[in-house]
């Protein structure tokens, strides 16, 4: 877990009293803070918070754990100031790509950046969750992600649906079929990134599935390239953003794919000097939208 996150949400909670008045000094909705406070408390065996209708009260616990939580997040404040603070000396461009962004964007994306700046560009990759928390935090200088998620606390730009193909098994019967359907999909397990990367998205892919008449079990694939592997051993089928090309054993099919394309957009701290690499990262994406 992001330790140093939840431990914020925790210390914004006493120091407020108030789930609701942390959450908005936080620059986000109250169930994600409450979540992730729960969360905490799980991790480390113990209830901090009591919820009380007037407010929040600390139990015995949180009063003895505040300091050393208070320390450690003032400790990583200080931290990506300083680091920040050398970036910029460096001259150094810090974005993120998400795990949904397939290589050719990628790469494209960098060109992009690097067109703009006589600066070094850094890539970071990570999960839609992992590239938010980081842009908030000032770790990251923005990232493309996929959507819908929780973005509270950045800015976010418009989104583009970029092509994702279905991956079956090259024997399946759905990749033998003349007008293939997703209720042929029943017998394969749908392989995908692990729901804690983008809980919103990974809901609105299975809702979409169910729409059309399928419900399957989910394994956990962390990226496109574990999508493939697993389709190309012969018991799951995938979304993937890879081009239809010569990977034996697996067979692309486009199915619904206005309703499968991935949904990408541009995140960014709020009043960051950003806004010639957010317009070069956009055009890179409409540029690959789904015609």
């Amino acid at each position: 877990m992001d330790l140093i996150r939840h431990l914020r949400y925790f210390v914004m909670v006493a120091d407020k009293g108030h789930f609701g008045r942390a959450a908005a000094a936080l620059g986000m909705t109250q169930p994600p803070l409450s979540q992730g406070l729960r969360r905490l408390e799980e991790y480390i065996g113990t209830p901090l918070v009591h919820r009380t209708r007037q407010g929040a009260v600390l139990t015995s616990a949180g009063d003895r754990l505040l300091a050393h939580a208070r320390q450690l997040v003032d400790e990583s404040d200080r931290f990506l100031t300083e680091a920040v603070r050398v970036a910029d000396t460096r001259g150094l461009v810090r974005w993120g790509a998400g795990s949904a962004l397939p290589d050719r964007l990628l790469t494209a994306c960098v060109a992009a950046l690097c067109a703009e700046t006589d600066a070094a560009v850094a890539t970071e990759s990570g999960t839609t969750v992992e590239l938010v928390d980081a842009v908030r935090s000032g770790s990251c200088d923005f990232a493309i992600v996929e959507h819908p998620a929780q973005v509270d606390g950045v800015e976010s730009g418009p989104v583009t649906k970029v092509p994702r193909w279905v991956v079956v098994p090259s024997h399946h019967r759905s990749a033998q079929a003349e007008r293939p359907r997703f209720p042929m999909l029943s017998d394969l397990t749908f392989a995908a990134p692990p729901r804690a990367g983008n809980p919103a998205a990974f809901d609105a892919v299975r809702g979409l599935f169910r729409d059309r008449g399928l419900d399957v079990d989910t394994t956990s694939a962390r990226d496109d390239r574990a999508v493939l592997a697993a389709v190309a051993a012969g018991t799951h089928f995938g979304l993937s953003t890879t081009a239809p090309g010569s990977a034996p054993g697996v067979a692309w099919l486009q199915l619904a794919p206005a309703a499968t394309a991935v949904r990408l957009g541009v995140v960014w701290r709020a009043g960051a000097d950003t806004d010639r690499f957010v317009a070069a990262l956009d055009r890179v994406l409409v540029r690959e939208r789904v015609r």
